[in-house]
This record gives C-alpha cells, sequence and structure tokens, in this order.
C-alpha cells in the first residue's frame, strides 16, 4: 500500500492569500449530530468540487482505488489493528466507493469504521498482558517498522507478536537512555549504588503501560463524526494535496492560527511517515529561544511536568498530538526527540505565548571592507485584511529597504528561505520596488479566466544588486516574487536546486452557506483549490517551483518534501507569456561563475553534501535493533559519525553584523526583543548561505564586467 506523503497546508479566507499551516486530520463538535449528515456532508462536497475546483477528476474506478488506499492508510498506517482478513472484507469497495459517492452512500465507512472499533477494543484488551512479561535485551533479534512493505497480521496471535516487538523498541529506548544516566552518574560519583538492569527494564514496562492507557483513553474519546472527517479527506485528497475538508472546530482553530497568537512551543508540526515531524520553528518561540528543536525532528513522546510518565504519540492522529504538546504560558512539557542525525533524546520546553509578530520583516546591516550591504529577512508574506494600511509585508520591507538605503549599502540580500507563503498583493507591491512597472504574475482561474497581475507604479525603491535567499521551504508566494524578479533580470536566486513548487491558489468554502435552516448543525469549511500561478515568461511554478541561478546544498537536499513528492499534484504547464522586458544586470555572468568556483573549491560545501546523504540514509533506514548491545552500537556509531559534521556549526562569517531597529517604529526595545536580536545576529555569523550571499553582492558591485569574462575565455 503506498504511503501517502505529508500535506504543507497552504490556504487563504480571500482569493490570493497563502499560509504554510499544519494538517488536522480530526475535529471535534458537540455530539447531537443530524443521522443524515453524513450523506448530506458528501452530497454537499462533491457538489462544491466538481464545480469549484480548478481540476475536477472523474470520479471513477481509479478515483474509488485510490480513495480506498489512502483512506485504509489514514486509519491503521501502522498496521496496529486491522487483519488481514478485514482487509479483505473490505476490498470488494475497492472499486465502489465511486458508486458510493455519487449516491451518497456510506456502507464502505460503516464497515470499516465498526470493525476498527472492534479490533481496537481487542487491543486494548491484551496489550497489558503483553507487559507483564520482562523483556529479554540480550536475545538478539530486530524489528522492520517500514510499514508500506509490512502485510498485515494474519490473526490475533500474530497481532500480538508485532505489538509485542514494538512494545520491546519503545522499552529499549527507555531502558539505554535511563542506564546511559546511571553510568555517568557512577562515573562522577564512585560510590554511587546503580539502579540494577531488573529494575530499569520494570519501569520501562510499566512507562509503557501507562502510555497506553493515555493512548487509549485519548482514542477512546474520539466519535464516528471525527473518524468520518478522516474518510472525507481520503476523498477530496484525491483532487490535489491542497484541498481540505476543516471540521467546524478545525476551522474554528485554523481562524485562531490566522489571528497570530497562541499558546504553545513555537513549532508547526506534520505528520509524516506516522511521525509527527517538526517542519517549522518560530522565531521568538520558546524552542527557537533555546535552539530545542530543529526542522525534521521528529516527536516520539510527550510527557507533562506534573506526570511521571511520557505518552507516545507515534501513529497518533496530529490534533490529538499538538493537544498534547500545546498548554497554558508557563507550564513545561518534555519531549523524547528523535533527531535528523537519528539520536533521540529529551528536552524540556517551558510553553509561552508564541507571538507571530517575529515573522515581520527585519532588516541587518552587513558591514565589509569593501563596504556595506543590507539583508531583509521575510518569513511571510503577511496582511491585515481589515485594514491594508495598518501593517502588511510589502510596506514594511518598503521602509527597510529604505532605511538601508540611508546606510549607503551597495547590495540587497532578501531572505525568503522557509517563506511558505501568504498574501500576493503584497507580493506584486514588493516586486514593484525592484522593477520600473510591468506585470509580475498571471492567475490562471476555474473556467479558464487568465488575469495579469501588474506593479502600475513607475517609481523604484531599490534599483541596486539584489540576491534572493531560497531553499525548498520556500512556497507558493515567495516563489512568485523569486520568479518575477529573475525573469526580470533583478536578482540572483540562491539556494536549493529547487523551490517547494507549489504554484496553486486556494479557496476557503463555507459549507454552511450551501444550505438553509441549519437543521443539520455546523457543516465545516471546505479548502479547496481554484487558481494557478504562472511566471510572467508563461511557466508555471507548479512542481517545478523556482530553480536557483545557484545551486547552494543544504541538509535536506536528498529528502522528499516538495510539492512533486506529494501526491495528486496538479500537472506543470505553461501559458502565453506576458509582455515584460528584463533588465540587463551588470556582472550577472561574472558574479555567477564565481559564486560556483567558490562552492566548488569550499570543502564546507562538500561536508554539506555528505550530510545531506546522510540524513537520507537516516530518514529511510527503519530497522532497529532490539538487544541491547546492537541497539548501543548502533546508536554510538551514528553519534560517532555525527561529530564529522562538527564543523559546520563552527563556521564563522569574516564580516561584522549590526541589527538595526524596525523602520519607522518607535516603540521601546525590551529586554527579550534585544535578546532575540542579538541571538539572530550570532546565528548570522554562522550562516554560510549569508556570507555567499554577500560575496555575491560584492562581485556584483565590483567594477568586474561580463564582457571582460568573456574576453578572458576567448584568451
Amino acid at each position: 500500500m503506498k504511503k501517502p506523503k505529508p500535506i504543507p497546508m497552504q490556504t487563504n479566507s480571500r482569493i490570493f492569500t497563502f499560509f504554510l499551516i499544519i494538517v488536522l486530520f480530526i475535529g471535534f463538535t458537540k455530539q447531537n449530530e443530524h443521522p443524515k449528515k453524513d450523506k448530506l456532508l458528501i452530497e454537499i462536497i462533491s457538489y462544491v468540487i466538481e464545480r469549484g475546483h480548478y481540476d475536477p477528476k472523474e470520479i471513477n474506478d481509479n478515483f474509488s482505488e485510490n480513495v480506498y488506499m489512502n483512506y485504509l492508510e489514514n486509519l491503521d498506517g501502522q498496521h496496529r489493528f486491522f487483519l488481514k482478513n478485514d482487509i479483505d472484507s473490505f476490498y470488494k469497495y475497492f472499486y465502489k466507493i465511486d458508486d458510493e459517492i455519487k449516491n451518497a452512500q456510506i456502507n464502505f465507512f460503516n464497515l470499516t469504521y465498526n470493525k476498527l472499533m472492534q479490533r481496537m477494543n481487542e487491543v486494548e484488551n491484551f496489550y497489558e498482558n503483553l507487559l507483564n512479561t520482562p523483556f529479554n535485551f540480550n536475545k538478539k533479534e530486530k524489528i522492520d517498522l517500514n510499514y508500506e512493505n509490512l502485510p498485515y497480521a494474519t490473526n490475533i496471535i500474530e497481532l500480538k507478536k508485532i505489538w509485542r516487538k514494538r512494545f520491546k523498541l519503545n522499552a529499549l529506548e527507555t531502558f539505554s537512555t535511563k542506564k546511559e544516566e546511571e553510568l555517568q552518574k557512577k562515573n562522577q560519583d564512585p560510590g554511587y549504588q546503580m539502579i540494577s538492569d531488573q529494575e530499569l527494564e520494570n519501569n520501562a514496562r510499566n512507562d509503557i503501560l501507562e502510555n497506553m492507557k493515555n493512548f487509549f483513553e485519548v482514542y477512546n474519546d474520539q466519535k464516528r463524526k471525527d473518524w468520518f472527517a478522516i474518510y472525507i479527506n481520503s476523498i477530496v485528497a484525491q483532487f490535489d494535496p491542497h484541498t481540505f475538508y476543516f471540521a467546524p472546530r478545525d476551522k474554528d482553530r485554523f481562524d485562531m492560527t490566522i489571528s497570530g497568537k497562541f499558546e504553545g512551543i513555537g513549532a508547526r508540526l506534520n505528520k509524516r511517515n506516522q511521525q509527527i515531524k517538526v517542519v517549522e520553528i518560530i522565531s521568538g518561540g520558546p524552542v527557537w529561544k533555546d535552539k530545542l528543536l530543529e526542522i525534521g525532528d521528529a516527536i516520539l513522546k510527550v510527557r507533562q511536568e506534573d506526570e511521571k510518565e511520557a505518552i507516545d504519540i507515534s501513529g497518533m492522529v496530529l490534533d490529538d498530538a499538538v493537544k498534547l504538546i500545546k498548554g497554558p504560558k508557563g507550564s513545561k512539557v518534555f519531549l523524547t526527540i528523535k533527531g535528523v542525525d537519528g539520536n533521540i533524546e529529551e528536552v524540556s520546553v517551558t510553553r509561552d505565548i508564541v507571538e507571530l509578530e517575529e515573522t515581520y520583516a527585519k532588516s541587518t546591516l552587513i558591514k565589509d571592507k569593501s563596504g556595506d550591504y543590507g539583508l531583509i529577512e521575510l518569513p511571510k508574506f503577511y496582511i491585515n485584511f481589515e485594514d491594508y494600511n495598518e501593517r502588511n509585508a510589502a510596506t514594511d520591507v518598503k521602509k527597510e529597504l529604505e532605511q538601508l538605503k540611508k546606510k549607503n549599502v551597495k547590495g540587497i540580500i532578501l531572505d525568503l528561505r522557509n517563506n511558505g507563503g501568504g498574501s500576493l498583493k503584497t507580493v506584486v507591491d514588493m516586486t514593484g520596488y525592484f522593477i520600473e512597472k510591468g506585470p509580475v504574475v498571471q492567475v490562471k482561474s476555474t473556467g479558464g479566466r487568465k488575469e495579469v497581475l501588474k506593479d502600475n507604479d513607475p517609481s523604484i525603491v531599490w534599483n541596486g544588486p539584489v540576491v534572493v535567499l531560497v531553499n525548498e521551504f520556500s512556497a507558493s508566494a515567495s516563489e512568485i516574487i523569486a520568479a518575477a524578479l529573475q525573469d526580470y533580470r533583478r536578482a540572483i536566486v540562491l539556494g536549493s536546486k529547487q523551490t517547494f513548487g507549489k504554484g496553486t491558489v486556494q479557496n476557503i468554502i463555507d459549507l454552511n452557506k450551501m444550505i438553509s435552516g441549519g437543521t443539520y448543525g455546523d457543516l465545516g469549511a471546505l479548502k479547496v483549490t481554484t487558481d494557478k500561478f504562472y511566471r510572467v515568461n508563461g511557466k508555471s511554478t507548479q512542481l517545478e517551483g523556482v530553480k536557483s541561478d545557484i545551486i547552494f546544498p543544504d541538509r535536506y537536499s536528498y529528502v522528499e518534501m516538495g510539492e512533486k513528492d506529494q501526491d495528486n499534484p496538479l500537472a506543470w504547464d505553461r501559458i502565453t507569456p506576458a509582455n515584460f522586458k528584463p533588465s540587463v544586470m551588470s556582472n550577472y555572468q561574472y558574479a555567477v561563475e564565481r559564486s560556483k568556483k567558490r562552492l566548488k573549491e569550499n570543502p564546507i560545501v562538500t561536508l554539506l553534501d555528505e550530510q545531506a546523504l546522510w540524513v537520507q540514509k537516516q530518514q529511510s533506514d527503519f530497522s532497529y535493533f532490539l538487544d541491547y548491545d546492537s541497539f548501543m552500537n548502533e546508536k554510538e556509531k551514528n553519534k560517532e559519525y555525527a561529530k564529522r559534521f562538527k564543523k559546520l556549526s563552527e563556521y564563522k562569517a569574516p564580516f561584522e553584523f549590526q541589527w538595526l531597529p524596525e523602520a519607522g517604529r518607535k516603540e521601546y526595545l525590551n529586554k527579550d526583543t534585544i535578546e532575540r536580536r542579538e541571538r539572530a545576529i550570532e546565528a548570522l555569523r554562522g550562516d554560510i548561505y549569508i556570507s555567499e550571499a554577500v560575496n555575491i553582492l560584492i562581485d556584483l558591485s565590483s567594477i568586474k564586467t561580463d564582457r571582460s569574462v568573456a574576453e578572458n575565455k576567448k584568451k
């Protein structure tokens, strides 16, 4: 069965607006649902998608097959509950789900839901007995967690064996960590009386026992309608990765996310390969302040400060995991993390109010012997929908550009790394600061209507050298400005091989407006893809993203995470180019060739590529030893190998960095704000990508010309 890829969610409450958010699979609403609500949802959603989706698919046998596979993967992707004969009984619907959708029937859902409840009840009844028997950590055995290739158990006895092995792996992870702590204490104090291995093993099993009690407590709280939301999303996901059904409470949570303030750890999460993973670190949040997590880290367990036992969240639906991790300001949560390098450790996070103001544009002055250069960091294209003039990314960037101009900088770096998108209006306005006037992006809507969005202001805020910094997480709106500046030859794009490749637009439709009376209660909302982006040169940013002029590898170079790696993405295509006139960038060829030569000769770049290959290997390794000696040998081998990448964290730029106050704002800078900016400056000193961007600006503003490069080639 094919594993579904994680879905980076980007959406809008108005057309042309985009946000990167976590995927929430299950919503919780009031009980007492109308008995025909499920069928009504099928009818309404089918109607909306058929008439509103940019590229609606035919609901046929092939569609049925894909829904079948995706739905079962979402229900029991780790093969922990269903037996083979259950799957066999489901198979009669393999090519019938399309007929059920057309007739608003839910027989397939009812069958799978009832069987899942039965199997979950059986597991709940036998897991405690499995954990009453001590594990033998001297016995040589392994476990394979590549769920895509694992068969379903043929009977309950075989299912128990599968659960026993998984319990043993969890216990071994806990046992090995606690034993390391005991050995360290003994090393520091020879008189320390170590806890026996038998007691450590017993404690590990008790941890799992408590964890499983919590696990089933959470799952038993879920209602039928919560599982039905999973079924609905297995259907709508076949149209494209960004079409998504929001159950009522999910929609409320989405609205809260847009408001820009919440209490938690300051990280956005997604679900990948049945693991909860970090996809974004929010600047200014607790995790960012204490450098506790990295993008790509997997959260295995969660423990509250008033509890002794951690809850295993592997396989848990994302919404439930998020609820365990979030909490009130000042409270602590302990997270067991598996880093991208494979190492496992527990970290303590003190929750706080996460202010998304840290996603606002900010600038830094970079001083070199050749002159001064400016850096503008923009994590998101933000906007206030109620009042565009109050605050938005475009006006803030303009103020930062004007502030840097007063500092007489010779070039500008626009850092769009990890920028998942935002308001398209701000993108169009912002692009206009670098070009005289002209088209910025083309948008093709449902029905084939095309619109060209233009900058009509002939004034230019900055006409000097520009480098746009991107990576694999630069998506949607950030891809538009990078593409426009590249097409106009106004900037050199530096970064990953290509950006994320999301070239589609979503709109949120309130399903309650599709029916009058409110008899059926709150129906939630549907986020549906309605438009596609195209560059001014006519090419779509869908799938291909923006290809960097200069490729600079990073640790994610070989990890599948772009739009092209999602299930059911819309296709790449092209339309007629818009009428635009590229500028002539001085020293373009000279700067590109110099940069490529530097990167080729830089040993750090070679080390980065080696690290990326190692990360790929770690993320594709699903096999684990279940005896202590082999487990620890593997763990130590990984730790030792990771030391070779220490040089990457030791890099220091040869430039001086000076943070600048927010342009046009006179608020008092409190201690936390100053501390954040100072820490950000320290991070810039160790950022080799920023350093190379500065070197490119130095070359662009030098007295060399592309003509001199051509003449040297002839010689």
